[in-house]
């Protein structure tokens, strides 16, 4: 795993071992990023001094990304001590420390925010429904605004989010990106099976 653009392009990433913390694939990452490159809505003004929170953030290889590609502050929050660990080596790896905070706290119950990050990076463990709970939660909290840009990631063979005007949603080998601003979609739900 590695960063696959900006300033840091190439620098390699540690993830753990086992299945508890699923990394977002280098190429799911590139085309990801591409996409808030290239896009209408976005553009690399939209990461330029942007600030983003990588919520379930893991390895914290999304908020990397974002850093290297020019946001100026990153917010990780992760519960697992493991994952914290490798979060630590892999932000002083790309030697990002003065740029980031980590919050070793519980995404469903996030402290207050001082106002709302730019990009909201939703990655959390597959088949949990944790996408609505976390994006409620972080509103909340004042994490999440009207016009911050929300990426999550579920499972491609979950059942869809339901957003009114999602930006965009895409599949990527095991993994759906759903991308969206929430001031402009109604509230986000699951659809549950019968």
């Amino acid at each position: 795993m590695r960063i696959v653009g900006g300033e840091r392009r190439g620098l390699t990433l540690r993830a753990p071992a086992g299945s508890t913390t699923r990394p977002t694939s280098d190429r799911a990452r590139q085309a990801l990023f591409d996409i808030l490159m290239h896009a209408s809505w976005g553009g690399r003004e939209l990461l330029h001094d942007a600030t983003v929170l990588d919520a379930f953030a893991g390895t914290a290889a999304l908020g990397l990304e974002a850093l290297s590609r020019g946001a100026t502050q990153a917010w990780f929050m992760e519960q697992n001590a493991v994952a914290r660990a490798i979060m630590a080596a892999n932000i002083a790896t790309a030697r990002f420390s003065d740029r980031v905070r980590v919050l070793s706290c519980d995404v469903l119950r996030p402290p207050r925010a001082a106002g709302p990050v730019t990009i909201a990076f939703l990655d959390p463990p597959y088949g949990q429904d944790l996408v609505p709970r976390g994006v409620a939660a972080l509103q909340r909290a004042g994490w999440i605004g009207p016009d911050t840009i929300i990426v999550a990631e579920t499972g491609a063979d979950e059942p869809p989010l339901t957003v009114e005007t999602p930006l965009i949603s895409r599949r990527f080998g095991a993994a759906m990106m759903t991308i969206w601003r929430p001031g402009h979609a109604s509230e986000l739900k699951t659809p549950r099976a019968s």
